[in-house]
């Protein structure tokens, strides 16, 4: 059988198992937004954990990652371990989200917002500021995808082909049974992942240089430059990149809205305890990849390559490529599967209802966030597609990815406002958000970085200005900001997070 009929087969085998797990999921599914869009906020924690890291390591991980690493070196690892460093935010903020979302029933993290700050406009342009920036972050998991099928098939299945069939998918299980079924496969998915992952890298590790102590020998000699301090990273690419990174879990909404799910504190723990021992194997495993492409295939015409050129080496066994190739595909579609699962939250509660006053039931709110789905599948494809014919480090996995981070990092400072900040306000929201995010959207279409310093880093410096400088020049919604955190600061107490 030829390579291409190899990996069709494989991915009609996972299509079928996908399907049926989203038709299981759709048998215990409720009816409303609550249930489609937060599997009503009842996900126990071990699905909560796999599900989580499912959504959030994806061709990010096994292709970017990898890729970067193959191209600067060991910056890589400090880069994704400032990820997992910033997993402390969801300590702390993980049960403040989670206890609000059960009081005031919120859906997104924009709706909280615009209730917190009393101002609808809050909530859109949150919305939009979504909408726009993880548009890149959604494409490049289907140029993942494309990339990973090509190489694998010899190139008889082409990108743009790799990547239509993953966005069918996508849209499929978004649309059975929303974030039930999306959690479902995730589960099974994470676990496929990480143990193929694990698999690969010891089958390179032992066929490609004979064990782990000429692997280390061979690096130490051949690309000590990678090795050296962080690598090939300047100061200012590695703040650049990872900055935005720091802040992920409460600047992307896909992450703030996992946040809502667990059913309870003991699920809620379990999740992040979960994700964090899931996402340190997983780094340290991506990153051996990509220093193992570079010492096995040094002359790849794109560091991206990285990850599907190791698993094209005939040192792999097929089966276990075919294995890696489906854990990685899955976690990709899974990721833009909660992306559009959100934003098509977010357009119909936040952008529609509470923005545009559109009065309609919770039914055709539904029935338009099945529809914003598709449309943004369609968008999705056809970035990625645009971005994949690109060349040099900005069309990069990981740089694309940061830069979106970065856009959804003016965010941030008014969502730490809304939890500690009474004196927070909606017009210092409006304004940080609006200025920081056309600021970042200037610099990186212009390739401009003054000083040497990043889109991100500059957007956060003058962001976090405006907002603290607006909200103290403008009135707050005291009697909300009591209601509000008045209530978090009661009930956390009774609460055993952390």
């Amino acid at each position: 059988m030829s390579s291409a009929a190899q990996t069709w087969l494989a991915v009609a085998v996972y299509a079928l198992i996908g399907l049926t797990v989203a038709l299981i999921a759709r048998r215990r599914m409720g009816g409303g937004v609550n249930e489609f869009f937060l599997a009503n906020r009842g996900l126990g924690g071990v699905v909560a954990a796999l599900s989580y890291a499912a959504t959030t390591y994806s061709a990010f991980m096994m292709v970017g990652l990898a890729g970067i690493t193959y191209k600067l070196g060991v910056g890589a690892l400090g880069f994704e371990l400032t990820y997992l460093g910033g997993l402390v935010l969801v300590v702390f903020f993980g049960p403040r989200f989670w206890l609000a979302g059960k009081r005031f029933n919120y859906l997104t993290h924009a709706e909280l917002l615009a209730d917190r700050y009393q101002s609808p406009l809050v909530g859109v342009v949150a919305t939009l500021l979504c909408l726009v920036f993880l548009i890149p972050y959604g494409a490049i998991q289907l140029m993942g995808i494309g990339y990973l099928l090509a190489t694998l098939s010899d190139g008889t299945i082409s990108i743009t082909g790799a990547m239509a069939a993953a966005c069918v998918l996508a849209v499929l299980w978004a649309a059975i049974a929303g974030l039930r079924s999306v959690a479902w496969t995730d589960a099974l998915q994470a676990v496929v992942m990480l143990i193929s992952a694990l698999l690969v890298l010891g089958f390179v590790i032992q066929r490609g240089f004979g064990g782990i102590s000429p692997f280390v020998s061979r690096l130490n000699n051949e690309v000590p430059e990678l090795l050296s301090g962080a690598g090939l990273f300047s100061f200012n690419l590695f703040i650049g990149l990872s900055l935005p990174w720091l802040f992920f879990s409460l600047s992307n909404p896909q992450v703030t809205q996992r946040l809502f799910v667990p059913r309870s504190v003991v699920a809620f723990k379990q999740m992040v305890g979960g994700f964090l021992i899931f996402g340190f194997i997983y780094t340290i495993t991506a990153v051996l990849w990509g220093f193992s492409a570079r010492l096995l295939l040094p002359d790849l015409a794109a560091p991206d390559l990285a990850t599907p050129s190791l698993l094209a080496l005939p040192i792999v066994p097929q089966v276990l490529v075919l294995v890696v190739m489906i854990g990685i595909l899955a976690a990709a579609i899974s990721t833009i599967d909660s992306i559009i699962l959100t934003l098509s939250s977010l357009v119909g509660r936040d952008l529609v209802r509470n923005g545009l006053k559109v009065q309609f039931s919770e039914q055709r709110e539904l029935r338009l966030g099945k529809w914003v789905v598709v449309v943004l599948a369609v968008i999705f494809f056809l970035f990625g597609r645009w971005a994949a014919g690109k060349s040099g480090l900005a069309f990069m996995i990981v740089p694309l990815s940061s830069a979106a981070a970065a856009g959804l990092l003016m965010a941030v400072p008014a969502l730490i406002g809304a939890f500690f900040w009474k004196r927070a306000t909606g017009a210092g929201a409006l304004t940080s958000m609006t200025t920081g995010a056309v600021l970042v959207l200037v610099l990186q279409f212009s390739d401009l970085k003054p000083l040497g310093m990043w889109p991100g880093v500059w957007g956060c410096i003058v962001c976090v200005a405006l907002f603290i400088g607006i909200s103290l020049m403008t009135t707050p919604p005291r009697a909300k900001a009591e209601e509000f955190i008045g209530y978090l600061e009661r009930e956390l107490p009774r609460y055993r997070f952390f």
